[in-house]
């Protein structure tokens, strides 16, 4: 159609791995760094995450790579697989950006990939997207997540100004996961220990004993799906909070890999807000 507008090119990043650190026996901090991130937008958030692309093996890519000529010329199989990881932390005079990835050993494509990572190796991305910070209106903050959220609520913690009143539940495999968090704000910090249980469930519970205290909250909630639907509703229509104090979604869901979960989300999300709506 005429007045048709262009499809926005999709800007592809090309930097390395510079160094690899085990932050705890499941959690893998991967920096990456190189004159390709000059220029790189992160910062306004602390949500932002780029979207890594790998590539298929056997696979010929053109060079330089480029995403709308894959796209056009490959058949959708031999595209790269996506993975979207938060940006734990990003300084822009180094030109480095960690990532923290969860590792459940050989399960799954990126947790390997980090696990096996070398300095030198090439990493491909697109971004950074994002939406959250911490409000200096509100007066506290909620932040409830699992391993997949631990990431943007340490980067929210630290960018808490000073005293901020917050309550912060992290939920993570058991007591080895546990990693220091740094703020100057007021935090209340609960870790729980999954062993067992399903994935939140420890979460939920959490949620639904905590006393608010008073005053707008601005909460940061995400991880499993599952738990993520729970507690959207208890926030939305048992404690009443607007939607727009609220940064709430889900990360990923149990029994799905990442194509399947993003495949199913819109549903996920109609499915959510349909629930509200008449609750």
């Amino acid at each position: 159609m005429a007045n048709e507008k262009p499809r926005k090119k999709r800007k592809v990043t090309r930097a390395q791995v510079l160094r690899v650190q085990w932050i705890t026996p499941h959690m893998i901090r991967v920096v990456i760094g190189g004159e390709g991130l000059a220029g790189f937008g992160a910062g306004d958030f602390t949500d932002h995450y780029v979207k890594l692309l790998f590539r298929v093996p056997g696979v010929t890519y053109p060079d330089p790579f480029d995403m709308d000529v894959v796209h056009r010329d490959l058949p959708r199989e031999h595209w790269p697989r996506q993975r979207s990881y938060t940006v734990r932390t990003w300084d822009p005079h180094a030109l480095e950006m960690s990532i923290d990835f969860v590792y459940h050993g050989d399960e799954g494509l990126a947790g390997p990939w980090a696990a096996g990572s070398q300095p030198g190796d090439e990493v491909l991305f697109m971004g950074p997207g994002g939406a959250y910070a911490p409000s200096e209106n509100a007066d506290w903050h909620l932040f409830v997540g699992d391993e997949s959220a631990l990431p943007a609520i340490a980067a929210s913690l630290e960018a808490l100004p000073e005293g901020a009143p917050a309550r912060v539940f992290v939920e993570v495999s058991g007591p080895g996961e546990e990693q220091e968090l740094i703020t100057a704000g007021d935090a209340k910090l609960v870790w729980l220990h999954r062993g067992e249980a399903p994935a939140g469930e420890a979460l939920v519970e959490a949620v639904q004993e905590l006393e608010f205290p008073s005053g707008t909250v601005h909460a940061f909630v995400h991880g499993e799906a599952g738990f993520v639907k729970r507690l959207r509703r208890h926030l939305r229509v048992e404690r009443g909070i607007p939607l727009e104090q609220l940064s709430i979604s889900g990360y990923w869901r149990l029994g799905a890999d990442d194509e399947g979960w993003r495949a199913s989300k819109a549903e996920w999300n109609r499915e959510v807000e349909a629930a509200e709506a008449t609750a």
